[in-house]
């Protein structure tokens, strides 16, 4: 318990003492690692934790991985156990910014960024640069990114026995609707 009241507390951190903040810890993250003519490889994970300083654009966001949800319970037992390794790399962590960012500009109608940073995923740390669909209602900031990773990239092992039936290109979807902390 201490281990998880701990994390998202250094997670806020990252980010400053002395701004403002704005945090959800229920944004979520869904991945699709699935063919067509095979079963769905889909989890998602709803309890993900996101920070956002609106001042300068920095932003944050840590996943524990078994958080993950899946369809079939075979699965997700197979992604913490097999494939993430979900004792030794319980968590992934982004911590990055949002260039050119001023939440002044910020409308309802979602605004196109980017946002570079670095992503660690299976205690691989990798810099990546995600496009964001940002908005603004009232006191809520909403973040949305799609984009892909190879599981290469981050060392996630995959079996030859079912390399035809699991993407090697993971795509992400990941939502937060942030509030003023």
């Amino acid at each position: 318990m201490k281990k998880k009241l701990l994390i998202p507390i250094l997670l806020v951190s990252l980010i400053g003492f002395s701004q403002e903040k704005m945090i959800t810890k229920t944004g979520t993250i869904t991945f699709d690692a699935s063919f067509p003519s095979f079963d769905e490889v889909k989890g998602i994970n709803r309890y993900v934790t996101f920070v956002l300083n609106p001042e300068t654009g920095e932003i944050a966001s840590l996943a524990i991985m078994k958080g993950f949800e899946f369809k079939i319970a075979l699965m997700e037992e197979h992604f913490n156990e097999n494939y993430m390794e979900t004792d030794q790399y319980p968590k992934t962590i982004f911590r990055g910014q949002i260039e050119k960012f001023d939440q002044k500009t910020l409308t309802t109608t979602p605004k196109d960024f980017t946002i570079k940073g670095k992503l660690e995923i299976h205690g691989i740390t990798k810099d990546v640069i995600v496009p964001g669909q940002i908005s603004k209602t009232g006191g809520r900031i909403t973040i949305l990114s799609n984009f892909s990773v190879n599981t290469s990239d981050y060392s996630i092992p995959i079996p030859a026995l079912i390399k035809y039936k699991l993407a090697s290109k993971v795509n992400i979807q990941l939502a937060a609707v942030l509030n003023t902390n």
